[in-house]
This record gives C-alpha cells, sequence and structure tokens, in this order.
C-alpha cells in the first residue's frame, strides 16, 4: 500500500490522557511531554482538562493545576508544534477560549454530541476571528448512521470549520463502521476530515488506517495510548503504522517512542489495560470518559461495573450526563436491594 499521502498527527496525550491520570497533571509533567512532542515533530499538541477547556469540576473531575498554568507551561515548551485546545460547548465559554488564545493556543477543537454541532457555530466563529484554526469535532458518532453525520458535518464546515473530526468516543466502532462515516463525510464536505479512535474493542489503530484508507487525513493519537477509557489509538503505534503503510506525517519514530517511554510511562498512574469494564464500554457504545466514574459508583453500591455500563448504554447516555451514573447505579442496587 504505497501513498506519499501526508497525515496530519494531533497529539491528545495531555487532553485525552488526563481522564486516565484523573486530571493531576503538573505544569513539570506538561511542559515535559508538550516538549518531547515539540521535538519529535508532532503538528498539534493539544492541552486541556479531558473534557475541554473549564472541565475541572466536581461533575468532570478536578485538575490539580489551573488550566491556564498548563496551558501556560506548554506553550513555553512548544516551538514549532500548535498549542490547540478542546472546548465543549456548554462547559467551556468564549472567555475561556479567549483565555486559552492569550496563552498561546493556535487551534481550537469545538466538540459537540454528533448530533448537536449547531451549539458550535458561536465558538467556531468567534475562533476564526480570533485568528485561531478552528475544527468541528463530533463525539459518539457510532450512535447515528452515516447520513446523520454529513448532516452535522457539513453544518459545521458551514460554520467555517478548517476541518471535520469524527470521534469514535465510545471506542464501539469496527473498521467497516469508520470507513462508511468517514468516507461519507470526505465525499460530502470540501474540507479535511479527521478521526478519533478509542481502544476499547483494541481497534483504534485499526479503525484509524481504515479512517485514512477512507481519506482522512488528520488523526487523533495519545503517547501509551493513555486515554479515556481503554486509551486512545497510540501515537507512536500510529507513526510506525503509517511509515510501514506509506503515509508521511513528519514525527521522528524514535522519538515519539522515547516520548512515550521515557516521559509519558513513568507518570502513567496505570498501564493501559483493556480490561472488562473498558471492553464493556466499547460493546455497549458508552462514552469512554464514563469509565473512572462507573468504577468509583460501582465500588459505592457493590455492582458490577459491567452492568452500570449496560444500562448506560441501553439508556444512550452521552458525553456530558456524568451525574447520571451515580443515579443509575443506585437505582440498579434498589433493584437488587443492596440500598
Amino acid at each position: 500500500m504505497s501513498n506519499s499521502k501526508f497525515i496530519h498527527l494531533v497529539d491528545t496525550t495531555l487532553r485525552d490522557g488526563s481522564h486516565a491520570v484523573s486530571h493531576q497533571f503538573t505544569a513539570e509533567q506538561v511542559a515535559a511531554i508538550a516538549a518531547g512532542l515539540d521535538a519529535a515533530g508532532v503538528e498539534y499538541i493539544e492541552v486541556s482538562h479531558g473534557d475541554g477547556l473549564a472541565g475541572s469540576s466536581f461533575n468532570y473531575g478536578w485538575s490539580a493545576v489551573s488550566e491556564e498554568e498548563l496551558l501556560k507551561a506548554a506553550s513555553g515548551a512548544i516551538k514549532k508544534g500548535k498549542l490547540t485546545v478542546l472546548l465543549l460547548p456548554g462547559i467551556g465559554t468564549v472567555d475561556d477560549l479567549k483565555m486559552a488564545a492569550d496563552c498561546g493556543a493556535k487551534v481550537v477543537r469545538v466538540a459537540t454530541h454528533v448530533t448537536e454541532a449547531d451549539i458550535g457555530e458561536q465558538h467556531i466563529g468567534i475562533a476564526k476571528k480570533m485568528g485561531m484554526m478552528a475544527v468541528g469535532f463530533l463525539m459518539m458518532a457510532h450512535m447515528v448512521p452515516p447520513e446523520k453525520v454529513v448532516e452535522q458535518a457539513k453544518l459545521f464546515e458551514s460554520y467555517g470549520a478548517d476541518y471535520i473530526n469524527i470521534a469514535d468516543s465510545a471506542g464501539a466502532m469496527l473498521p467497516e463502521d469508520v470507513k462508511a462515516r468517514v468516507g461519507a463525510v470526505v465525499e460530502a464536505v470540501n474540507v479535511p476530515v479527521g478521526f478519533h479512535a478509542h481502544n476499547n474493542l483494541t481497534l483504534a489503530t485499526a479503525n484509524a488506517l481504515a479512517a485514512v484508507e477512507a481519506g482522512a487525513t488528520f488523526l487523533d493519537g495519545t503517547c501509551r495510548g493513555l486515554g479515556a477509557g481503554a486509551g486512545n489509538a497510540q501515537t507512536e503505534a500510529l507513526v510506525g503504522v503509517l511509515d510501514k503503510a506509506g503515509y508521511q506525517t513528519g514525527v521522528d519514530f524514535y522519538k515519539i517512542m522515547d516520548v512515550a517511554e521515557d516521559i509519558v510511562e513513568p507518570i502513567m498512574h496505570r498501564p493501559q489495560v483493556v480490561r472488562n469494564a473498558p471492553l464493556m464500554l466499547g460493546y455497549a457504545g458508552v462514552y469512554s470518559s464514563f469509565l473512572l466514574h462507573t468504577y468509583r459508583a460501582a465500588e459505592k453500591f457493590n455492582l458490577d461495573p459491567r452492568d452500570i455500563l449496560v444500562e448506560l448504554g441501553r439508556r444512550r447516555m452521552v458525553g456530558g450526563q456524568e451525574d447520571m451514573i451515580v443515579d443509575v447505579a443506585y437505582q440498579l442496587a434498589q433493584k437488587r436491594g443492596g440500598v
């Protein structure tokens, strides 16, 4: 499979990876990882709370260090790459976006549920007025058919998005699901298309490659796969796989491997393993960032986390409904006479 096409890599270790360390990154850790990613040639380095700008809260988990401090630490360490932030309308505000830009952020990815692109119109528009690159990021794309993903991608394009990112936030897609959605969007829009994979069914790298084969030119990854649920496609693995497949990334394979092994791995709270509960996330199609919240609720109510996840999937819970996890666990425990 020889192909000289360039694939842009977005490393989100310092954003999606925040979920896996309970949002406890320090400024020193952020600076070290950002510097390593930059030196390896990573183009886009995303730094935010796991749930985006202003995500630090009781509902989503408190950060150890303010976002402003973390963004400044990253900005000071990045020489060539672009400091990137994630913003979920309703969590992050325009003021948060302005703060991020003041701290050196050059790119904002505006993330909405796959049926709600319209709530990102204002944020895309303001980012463009501020001279930032703006991305429309459609989460939980497995929940709707390709035609609906296309409809929402076109909305983001109409608002001025520089590219559209399709996210398998639950790690629930098979490669053919990815090809169907990414391929349909590539055909329908005139801007580039990207893909964000989660590894809950152990398919993150395969799905990322499927996205590229369907025409995606932006891919998300994290070092060591650090991220919500069973984690993300591993950035260092993506670099190797894409190189073998004949694609260009501009990232030094040895250097990105060393960042993962020497800087990221030592600060991980646990190995990024596909255990039973993360596997259930992908199977049930549940938002990956629900995992640690589910573990805590299961322990509190003496439940099997898999049972909670099945019920969350049955109710089609989406990102932003983390507070419902405890309610669901309480109701399940009541049914079993445990409360």
